[in-house]
């Protein structure tokens, strides 16, 4: 048997809970220690979700000598920091989206990587599932014929008042939290950067999008559509469009146990039914796999450098109201 991998929750982020019962599931790790601001709330959270230690402080829990992989489940503005300290203090990071919120934060995450030999991937857990590696294995067949568009959306009613995704500062806003993931998975299907983007946004109170609508443009004449928001009901969708047929994903990027995509050819639709694991259990089993059989995560530091560009090119076509080029 694999040597089991001691994992800490940096945060006692409402997130969290999605990653405790797959940690708890897998042969290969054990959810040992939470940190939270103060140990008095380290010690509730740990209490309710039967987590053996609480530590009183981030910095308490990287000193930690047993914990092996750090989950970071902090604000946006904070994942570079804690991910790099995370590092340097000896362990493994499996870091929340959005990666980081700016290109040096990106570089600087990469070098205490390389530099301290640790494993380092970003959270996007929708890309280890089942559905969507046969959506990209469909897309690659040529099934569909020439890629033309690719259109997505994914919005929600934020609610809570005082939230960091408000605040701009805190590297909040809808393209970050949510937008990231048409983004995402656009990329993934076309397999490059785009070369030119343009950008919509409207902002809230705190200075960040409360929505945001943008377009990308591939090499080879690929068009990307999206819109993300705050303000809207929930929608998520992906629709693949190609000049043979046309791919529907109704529920791309939190597909759960049994899934169905359509493929539209000639005026019929075929249903596509697809048998999924645990939405999270994907990217737990990734680092395990990174960790102890030595294999590269799935999702690159590189990837996560090319979906910060796209995201940041975009927030800054919105505010100059021009396109620009990556």
């Amino acid at each position: 048997m694999d040597k089991r991998l001691n994992w800490g929750l940096l945060s006692t982020a409402k997130i969290n809970q999605a990653l405790i019962k797959p940690l708890s599931a897998s042969k290969r790790t054990c959810l040992l220690a939470v940190a939270s601001r103060n140990i008095t709330s380290a010690e509730a959270y740990a209490r309710a979700w039967n987590i053996p230690r609480a530590h009183g402080s981030y910095e308490a829990l990287l000193a930690d000598p047993e914990i092996d992989v750090i989950y970071n489940s902090l604000p946006n503005h904070l994942h570079a920091e804690w991910t790099i300290k995370a590092l340097r203090a000896g362990k493994h990071v499996l870091c929340e989206k959005p990666f980081a919120v700016t290109l040096d934060e990106v570089n600087d995450m990469a070098q205490a990587a390389h530099e301290t030999g640790k494993v380092l991937t970003e959270a996007f857990m929708y890309r280890h599932h089942e559905q969507t590696l046969k959506a990209k294995e469909i897309v690659d067949s040529g099934v569909l014929g020439k890629l033309q568009l690719i259109k997505g959306a994914f919005t929600f009613t934020l609610t809570r008042e005082g939230n960091f995704r408000w605040m701009e500062e805190m590297g909040g806003g809808s393209i970050w939290d949510v937008g990231c993931y048409p983004i995402s998975f656009a990329r993934m299907i076309v397999g490059a950067e785009p070369v030119e983007v343009f950008g919509w946004q409207a902002k809230g109170q705190g200075g960040s999008d409360e929505s945001f609508i943008g377009q990308m443009r591939f090499e080879d004449g690929v068009h990307v559509q999206f819109d993300c928001g705050f303000k809207s009901p929930s929608r998520s969708f992906i629709e693949i469009v190609g000049t043979e047929a046309v791919l529907n994903i109704p529920d791309p990027f939190k597909p759960g146990i049994k899934n169905e995509i359509h493929l539209i050819r000639n005026d019929k639709t075929q249903k596509i039914k697809i048998n999924g694991g645990e939405l999270y259990s994907g990217e737990v089993e990734d680092m395990c796999n990174a960790i102890l059989n030595n294999q590269s995560p799935h999702i690159s530091i590189k990837d996560s450098y090319g979906n910060t560009a796209a995201i940041l090119a975009l927030l800054q076509s919105a505010g100059s109201g021009k396109p620009v080029s990556l």
